[in-house]
């Protein structure tokens, strides 16, 4: 018997269970791993701030409501992620062009049959609702690059102009809910991608020209950009959310005050979802936001460093897009709540608590993972030679 549990997950074992294994970035899992741990601290931490809030004369919730419940949200979230992550990387393509296809169409019904919350129409369903927008970034930025890989079969595919149409229609339906943090995160892993793939520097000014003019005119008549922007700037009404965040966040300054002893949290609208980086830094101290910020930094560098020696434009172009918007959902979330950006309602990926958010991150995570494995007895030295193939 100890011979034999020896060799399972060996080299010399030849199952799937053992390919998936030796074939995985098991770095990226671990730090991938540390963030999901780090978020059920923060999530303790935030709910009892949140459930204090909610709670009503009739309805009292549990302090760690949340908590509960995030780990439930985790649970399922893991299970997806490990099942994605096994997919071979034809699959794994195959599942990302499905569900965008899926849920690109339950985005455009959620103005028809989604439920309004906190003034904005993002969720769909009754019950247990789901946020389309979600699912659909993960399963956007696979599909996008496999769009772009398509040039390099055939140079005549207007693949410019169809995958700006496509983001076009995704931002229209986003800006109707209104959502204009998810709108910002869809364009940008576009442009990202379209950088790779070699889009014209005259393009590219043209693009940062109409972002600035887009902002301009989204902050006179877009009332949302608005009240977001100046809420920012001059602490208007409710949304001087980015003034209570930023207090919180230094109120424990480099140590914290303890686990379950921030005050400041509970002032804050949202602490388990859009402000728990505030709450980590009020309890666990700047020192712990440092290095919650070093993780995320770290990742993208392990999924650059993994992207070095592959030969397939369709998995440097996915695998950039789902990068770009692990990072740059991070980036987003952090700056708010740093004062540097107006509040854009986005979540820390994989500490914030969520359903929609935390399941569609387990399963961005899965493809990240399946397109990321490698045989470790392949020879990558001839890097970019079979892109013409």
């Amino acid at each position: 018997m100890p011979r034999n549990l020896g060799r399972r997950l060996g080299r010399s074992d030849r199952s799937q269970l053992a390919i998936w294994f030796w074939e995985l970035d098991r770095v990226l899992l671990a730090m991938i791993m540390m963030l999901i741990a780090i978020g059920l601290i923060a999530v303790q931490a935030a709910s009892p701030a949140t459930a204090r809030r909610l709670s009503t004369a009739t309805e009292t919730l549990s302090p760690l409501y949340f908590f509960y419940r995030q780990l439930g949200w985790v649970i399922v979230s893991l299970g997806f992620m490990f099942v994605v992550s096994m997919l071979p990387k034809r699959e794994a393509r195959r599942l990302a062009i499905i569900m965008a296809c899926i849920f690109f169409v339950l985005l455009a019904l959620v103005p028809i049959f989604g439920n309004a919350v906190n003034g904005s129409k993002r969720w769909i369903g009754y019950g247990i609702g789901i946020q389309p927008s979600e699912f659909l970034k993960p399963a956007y930025a696979v599909t996008m690059g496999w769009i772009i890989s398509l040039r390099v079969k055939d140079p005549s595919l207007p693949v410019l102009k169809l995958t700006a149409a496509i983001t076009a229609c995704i931002a229209v339906l986003l800006m109707r809910q209104p959502d204009l943090g998810q709108t910002i995160m869809f364009i940008g892993i576009w442009f990202t991608l379209m950088l790779l793939a070699g889009l014209p520097m005259q393009v590219v000014g043209l693009g940062v020209g109409a972002g600035a003019v887009g902002m301009t005119l989204a902050y006179f008549f877009y009332p949302v950009a608005t009240q977001r922007i100046n809420g920012w700037l001059f602490g208007a009404g409710e949304y001087d959310h980015v003034m209570f965040a930023h207090k919180t966040l230094t109120g424990g300054g480099l140590i914290g005050t303890g686990p379950g002893l921030g005050v400041h949290k509970f002032n804050l609208p949202e602490a388990h979802t859009d402000y728990i980086f505030s709450v980590i830094g009020e309890e666990f101290g700047l020192l712990a936001c440092a290095a919650i910020a070093l993780v995320y930094f770290a990742i993208i560098v392990r999924i650059c460093m993994r992207l070095l020696d592959e030969r397939d434009l369709f998995t440097i172009l996915a695998v950039t897009g789902l990068t770009a918007q692990l990072g740059g959902q991070a980036f987003i979330n952090i700056a708010v709540n740093l004062q540097l950006f107006p509040s854009k309602g986005m979540t820390l990926p994989f500490i914030s608590y969520g359903g929609s958010s935390m399941i569609a991150l387990g399963i961005g995570a899965g493809l990240l993972l399946s397109l990321t494995r490698r045989n470790p007895f392949e020879d990558r030295s001839l890097l970019g030679s079979d892109w013409k193939n």
